[in-house]
């Protein structure tokens, strides 16, 4: 579970609502099913509209990955490639091969398996780089989407208002009813503009963050592992992966290693 995405939806919508509160608002005047069909309805319409339908379908999934995503540690990755480049250097590249049949990551047991068969170091590291690429571009995808919803949510928020305002204006013969209908009609336009800035945008950055942490962390490992095929001395492969962190965790690395 990230602790970040779930203490930044209760900041924001207890600071939200709280206000409200303070302000002598009434919660419930914010429920309007019919505020919520048209903009949340209009909305996810568009989006779907605008983005391919695997898309949608895999909409849940790609949610989860704001809220329980895998956490890269480059230090254990690090520290195994030094390892391997240890045991590389004593008995060859063929002593990995129980190594890659035992590793759980399937992009590193890729790699390795590639080193082991003997393939080019050029077509290792093609192979590695596209699936990289690919890997971005199906994140993108999802981030996309989100961004969409963002971007289509006010919209469809003043669309909500202005309907809201159509009805309201039919009923000028009532004057006693104008104020509680056009707050009614306003609703639309809060579900709108609070919609895209504290649910679909943040979820859309977070996604970002993540394929980033995740990229990193391949990136990482195509360099660990081009490192073994070349035969280098562990210490370079340590300094050579250490190069992708922050000075902060490369000290810790170092001290680790130190120990």
């Amino acid at each position: 579970m990230d602790l970040a995405s779930i203490v930044g939806i209760i900041v924001c919508f207890g600071g939200f609502l709280g206000g409200f509160i303070m302000e002598k608002g009434k919660l419930m005047s914010l429920v309007q099913p019919s505020a919520a069909a048209i903009v949340f309805g209009g909305t996810f319409g568009a989006a779907i509209l605008s983005a391919p339908l695997g898309d949608f379908i895999g909409l849940t999934k790609i949610m989860l990955k704001a809220f329980m995503r895998q956490s890269y540690d480059a230090g254990p990755v690090i520290t195994k490639f030094v390892a391997y480049s240890e045991k590389v250097r004593r008995e060859g590249l063929l002593v990995l091969e129980e190594d890659a049949n035992q590793e759980t990551d399937a992009f590193l047991k890729s790699g390795l398996q590639l080193v082991i068969d003997g393939n080019d170091t050029d077509l290792v590291k093609d192979i590695l780089a596209t699936e990289v690429r690919y890997l971005e571009e199906r994140h993108e995808r999802g981030a996309r989407f989100f961004e969409n919803l963002a971007g289509f949510a006010p919209t469809f928020g003043i669309i909500g208002t202005v309907m809201g305002l159509i009805t309201v204006l039919s009923k000028l013969s009532d004057p006693g009813a104008l104020g509680q209908s056009v707050a009614v009609a306003f609703v639309a336009t809060l579900y709108g503009v609070v919609s895209a800035n504290a649910v679909f945008m943040p979820i859309a950055n977070k996604l970002h963050h993540a394929s980033r942490e995740e990229s990193l962390m391949r990136e990482i490992m195509i360099e660990g592992i081009l490192s073994i095929q070349a035969g280098d001395n562990p210490r370079i492969v340590k300094e050579k992966l250490s190069a992708f962190l922050p000075p902060s965790m490369r000290a810790a690395l170092a001290t680790e290693g130190e120990r």
